[in-house]
């Protein structure tokens, strides 16, 4: 991982202050609103945005986020349940693969413009290689080229061997059920336009998500309400 600068360099030449920077791409990442919704909103505070700003906002800020905020996550559990979902690009249908372990923690995710074996097979590696570890279990649904993706890892030893494959769709409704967070989110965003924009905003969604699981070791902050801004602040200062 690159070093990560302060946050002097962070928000160097921007009008507006930090604080109004990072509340509005928490905001617009954890809530169901619009950037149009933002704008109204900040107007309400006496602050004048066009929503083009909050936008740009968010394709920059977002991987710095993430990157600071990934310097607490905790470990998830080595039991996965893998499943794929559906998110809209510029009028067509995207690949989102996403897993979490038996207790609903976030493993990650991956976007895709394809769903094949090869695909699967890179969700896999990000993910391994996100947690630092395999997995003991990967239970999935019946789609085939996921089967064929761990068979063929395990067969070159991008998996142990001693990786459990499961079919089955009644453990797999715990990964279904989380998929709702996300898309709820996405679907007040009415599609995206680029498969790179969206796969940046997507990891700033899964982001949020893992806060409100409490999927992070705050004590190096010393601070526990994840809603203050009191906390992005520290996490984004701390080294």
């Amino acid at each position: 991982m690159s070093k990560l600068k302060d946050l002097e360099w962070l928000f160097n030449g921007r009008h507006f202050d930090r604080e109004v920077i990072v509340l509005c791409v928490r905001w617009y990442l954890r809530y169901k609103l619009s950037l149009r919704d933002l704008v109204e909103m900040m107007a309400e505070r006496g602050l004048s945005l066009a929503h083009t700003t909050i936008l740009r906002w968010v394709k920059r800020y977002t991987p710095e986020f993430v990157k600071r905020w990934n310097r607490l996550a905790t470990v998830a559990g080595a039991s996965w349940r893998v499943d794929e979902t559906y998110v809209k690009i510029r009028g067509k249908w995207a690949y989102l693969y996403r897993a979490v372990d038996r207790a609903g923690k976030t493993i990650d995710f991956r976007l895709s413009a394809r769903h094949d074996v090869a695909t699967a097979k890179a969700f896999f590696v990000k993910a391994i290689r996100f947690q630092g570890r395999a997995p003991e279990t990967i239970t999935l649904d019946g789609y085939a080229a996921s089967h064929r993706a761990v068979r063929e890892m395990k067969a070159d030893k991008s998996l142990p061997a001693r990786t459990k494959l499961r079919s089955s769709k009644y453990l797999n409704n715990l990964i279904e059920q989380d998929h709702r967070h996300i898309k709820s989110r996405v679907n007040v965003m009415l599609g995206f336009k680029r498969l790179r924009n969206a796969t940046v905003t997507l990891s700033g969604i899964e982001l949020m998500h893992r806060i409100r699981k409490g999927q992070f070791d705050l004590t190096s902050v010393h601070l526990k309400d994840t809603t203050s801004p009191s906390i992005w602040m520290a996490v984004l200062s701390a080294r």
